[in-house]
């Protein structure tokens, strides 16, 4: 049985900045949730989810020891720190704005 669920119900995430580049860790608290997001969180639906502020590339690395996706959006800072004119210009936010994507999940999933 499935049901619409946000992120945030069976993952946590934690967003910071590395230059013009965002970076968005994502991890779980049980091996299902993990293989859940291994083979449903992509970098594509990543990119899609933050086409208005990513302008490069998103590169997804996998931490299974951890639990754990790390994602980098290339050139999604608009210049990062001070260079920025954005209220967020060290992506501080961004892992909010994932952990609201909507998934169709196991129901046993959220915590």
């Amino acid at each position: 049985m499935t049901r619409t669920t946000q992120l945030r119900e069976f993952a946590s995430a934690r967003s910071g900045d590395k230059g013009t580049d965002a970076n968005i860790g994502v991890w779980t608290e049980t091996d299902a949730a993990y293989e859940f997001l291994r083979e449903n969180l992509t970098a594509e639906r990543v990119a899609a989810h933050f086409r208005a502020l990513c302008r490069g590339e998103v590169v997804r690395y996998e931490l299974p020891n951890l639990r754990a996706l790390n994602f980098i959006l290339h050139d999604a800072l608009d210049g990062g720190g001070a260079a920025s004119l954005r209220t967020d210009a060290q992506g501080k936010t961004l892992s909010l704005g994932l952990l609201q994507m909507e998934f169709d999940a196991p129901a046993d999933l959220a915590r």
